[in-house]
């Protein structure tokens, strides 16, 4: 199983600091909701074991529904040890948090407690 948190609100930037303060050696993949400022932390190159996969800004759990199904399920499939997806509002994070906790995500992620920046 996959352990899965979810970091929400503040800027791009600072959720991508936040997600980067949290990385270890273990193999890691990243969903990033919004796009770099030009001064992206997050870099494959410093991190061998990160997958990163960045999806415009947009609700995940209803405009990027079939985005975020397709990206989840590609990262998936390598089997990471953790995931975090970083998500712009957490005005909609109950309805995220049900879609990863359906099938067939139910089986292949453990959700943690919510990262929340101010």
């Amino acid at each position: 199983m996959t352990t899965a948190t979810l970091v929400t609100g503040g800027t791009a930037a600072s959720r991508e600091a936040a997600i980067h303060s949290l990385l270890d050696s273990s193999a890691t993949a990243v969903i990033l909701e919004g796009l770099p400022d030009g001064h992206p932390l997050l870099d494959t190159s410093a991190f061998p074991s990160l997958q990163l996969s960045r999806i415009a800004p947009g609700c995940l759990c209803c405009t990027g529904n079939l985005v975020m199904r397709v990206t989840l399920n590609r990262l998936l499939r390598t089997r990471p040890e953790r995931l975090y997806i970083g998500v712009a509002s957490d005005e909609h994070l109950p309805a995220l948090r049900t879609f990863l906790q359906s099938a067939p995500y139910d089986r292949l992620l453990t959700l943690t407690d919510d990262v929340e920046l101010t």
